[in-house]
């Protein structure tokens, strides 16, 4: 069963990356890119040259390109120390106009252009020469001049001058899965900050906890980090699981448009809703009645000094802090709504399943069959509605409100959700039944004097059961992902609309890291579901002796 297991994961990881792969081609290089700034409320405000390298820097930031600017060049220059600082002073004002070839409405630069300087001439054929030599396309956008007796230029109207290279697929798929996982270390802060001592502290009294009147914290394990991406790595609270840590990151991809900034992970598992205020101990010793979450403090640098607000609270530069909120996540409502409309699906599809079986051409069975063509024949958008409406009419929440939680408000979409599923419990759990009463060991029982109970709920049921057992884990997995439609009708903030979402906005990020948990989930359903099959059935087996 090991060998099994094992090959059985292998192949599902391999099919994983496949998948995403796909999903890659398909958002990344057949889908138009300039519909990225359709719902970018910025773009518009910008003209010209500016607006012109915005697209680049938007699209570096979506994974599409990678693209770096002359002053960038000159700058890493610097640094090596191949160039001085005062050569790139020299070197770095090109000038408003070359000697230039259009391609694709875009100029690249000429570097024999006899209006640029000595020093600037140089170093943009150096800069043109090794990003060629890479695949780059450099580009040069001329001055855009709105005189040119005057030379007054238009609003972003200045010169520029970048390089710019398609991302090729293996590289996006290679640096996306080898950043999926990460661990927090004190080399994480870059050398050139000024952050003291990197070390790990732990204490027993976690600071975090300080008592506003005694000023002192309760006994409270946590691991604390300086040099870090995360103040604190491991801390024990009240909460469940009460063991928290961040020292093991997950990064599914960057929002840019759903939840801009946040990453994919990050967006489904923060809770949501009314900020949760209590009162609060700071670092500098201010109480103050907030919602700020000072267990989730990540470095920012040099924000210590910009902000009056941020150096009244904190010390340091780990100022970065997440809320408290009090309703759940977006996981957290599709999972809730998901598994009790999973619970009540089998608590009525098993059971009305098998009574139309034994009740086979009868008047439940009819009835019963009728709900399953209504069921299969009916738009699910059209019944959503339809419940909707009959909710709203008995006086229960047609829509979900985050801010002011009630039990009724899950009640629609839960049946909206289970009711399909005992439909497809019923005709499933029926047809095998009625196949298994048919069978020849069925008839041999009989001959042997078995009762019909005993053949019943020994034989047949045990037998019938078995495909309906394998998709337990996919029906309680598939919680998580949430129900697409249901969840647009009744406006569940959860995971269920997230996908269309990212996809109006083409927000890459999210499609890419949607993906690959669907994926996984689908895979680690098949798996459980043969082990369950297993367990179940010890006719079942993994091994390929022969038993």
């Amino acid at each position: 069963m090991t060998k099994y297991l094992l090959r059985r994961l292998l192949h599902g990881l391999f099919s994983v990356i496949v998948v995403v792969a796909v999903v890659m081609l398909l958002v990344y290089s057949l889908t138009d890119r300039e519909k990225i700034f359709g719902s970018d409320p910025l773009f518009s405000k910008k003209a010209s040259n500016v607006r012109e390298t915005y697209k680049y820097e938007q699209w570096e930031k979506y994974g599409y390109i990678d693209y770096v600017t002359y002053n960038e060049y000159l700058i890493s220059l610097v640094r090596s120390g191949e160039i001085t600082e005062e050569q790139r002073a020299k070197a770095v004002d090109i000038a408003p106009t070359a000697d230039r070839n259009e391609i694709d409405g875009n100029y690249v630069v000429d570097i024999h252009s006899k209006d640029d300087s000595p020093a600037a001439a140089e170093m943009i054929g150096r800069f043109e020469e090794y990003y060629k030599s890479q695949g780059y396309t450099v580009v040069r956008l001329n001055a855009d001049y709105y005189s040119v007796r005057t030379k007054k230029l238009n609003n972003g109207g200045k010169q520029v001058l970048f390089t710019y290279k398609d991302r090729p697929l293996i590289s996006r798929l290679l640096s996306y899965f080898g950043n999926i996982f990460s661990v927090d270390n004190i080399h994480y802060v870059d050398a050139e900050n000024d952050i003291g001592e990197r070390k790990l502290t732990f204490t027993l009294h976690d600071p975090a906890y300080t008592d506003p009147e005694t000023g002192k914290a309760p006994f409270s394990p946590a691991i604390i980090g300086n040099g870090t991406r995360h103040k604190y790595l491991l801390y024990v609270d009240g909460s469940f699981p009460f063991v928290h840590q961040n020292l093991l990151n997950i990064s599914m991809g960057t929002s840019y448009s759903v939840n801009q900034g946040v990453d994919v992970y990050d967006t489904m598992t923060l809770t949501q809703g009314k900020y949760v205020k209590r009162v609060i101990t700071y670092p500098t010793g201010l109480v103050e009645d907030s919602a700020d979450d000072l267990h989730s403090a990540t470095y920012v640098a040099g924000s210590h000094e910009l902000s009056q607000t941020i150096s009244d609270r904190f010390t340091d530069d780990y100022s970065n802090v997440s809320t408290v909120k009090a309703s759940k996540s977006k996981i957290g409502f599709s999972f809730v709504i998901g598994i009790i409309s999973v619970a009540l699906a089998y608590v009525l599809g098993v059971p009305l399943g098998i009574l139309m079986a034994k009740q086979k051409d009868k008047l439940l069975d009819k009835i019963g069959t009728l709900y399953i063509i209504f069921i299969i024949a009916v738009p699910s958008l059209a019944y959503i509605f339809m419940f909707q409406a009959i909710g709203r009419s008995m006086g229960l929440p047609s829509i979900m409100d985050v801010n002011n939680e009630s039990w009724k408000m899950y009640i629609l979409p839960i049946v909206s959700l289970a009711l399909p599923s005992v439909a497809n419990l019923m005709k499933w759990l029926r047809r095998y039944m009625i196949d298994q009463m048919n069978s020849d060991y069925v008839r041999f029982a009989r001959s042997g004097g078995l009762s019909e109970g005993e053949i019943f709920t020994k034989h047949i049921l045990k037998n019938a059961a078995i495909p309906i057992i394998h998709g337990i884990p996919g029906s309680v997995l598939g919680a998580l992902v949430g129900a697409i439609i249901t969840e647009r009708v009744y406006l569940v903030p959860g995971a269920g609309n997230l996908l269309t979402n990212a996809i109006n906005a083409n927000d890459n990020g999210v499609i890419v890291g949607l993906t690959l948990f669907y994926a996984l989930l689908s895979i680690i359903s098949l798996i459980l579901g043969d082990i369950l099959m297993a367990t179940v059935d010890p006719r079942i087996s993994f091994t390929n002796k022969a038993r």
